[in-house]
């Protein structure tokens, strides 16, 4: 499976911007997904996360009520709408996918980052002020 991460970019704080992770290989509409983001100095983060039947859904708290994470099983391709953005959101953002065996059923999603097989390239965001 190959994720190909796309649509950061420079923003203004309090505009917004959506994330786009396309997947090629394999067909991904099982597999539960998650967004990351890592800014200088710090950690790799989840930011959200979706299960692989969509219904069960996970932000980060501070991105919470501004972040959108959605899936297109259809299309093998999942999404992150930000809104409102932050200075503090400034980093690079990663897509993440996980195929090995779930054991917790179509609504489980998962926040850590040795808990996904896949990973994106990265894409930048930064927020000026």
């Amino acid at each position: 499976v190959q994720l190909q991460a796309c649509g950061g970019g420079l923003v203004q704080a309090g505009g917004s911007l959506r994330l786009f992770c396309a997947a090629s290989g394999r067909t991904v509409g099982n597999f539960p997904m998650g967004w990351f983001r890592q800014a200088p100095g710090k950690e790799r983060e989840c930011v959200a996360a979706i299960s692989w039947g969509g219904d069960s859904i996970y932000y980060r708290d501070p991105v919470k009520g501004r972040f959108t994470i959605s899936r297109d099983n259809a299309k093998n391709t999942f999404s992150l709408l930000m809104d409102s953005l932050k200075v503090e959101d400034t980093a690079v953002y990663y897509c993440a996918a996980r195929e090995r065996p779930n054991y917790y059923g179509s609504s489980y999603y998962f926040t850590g980052a040795h808990d996904y097989d896949y990973w994106g390239q990265g894409t930048l965001v930064t927020v000026s002020s």
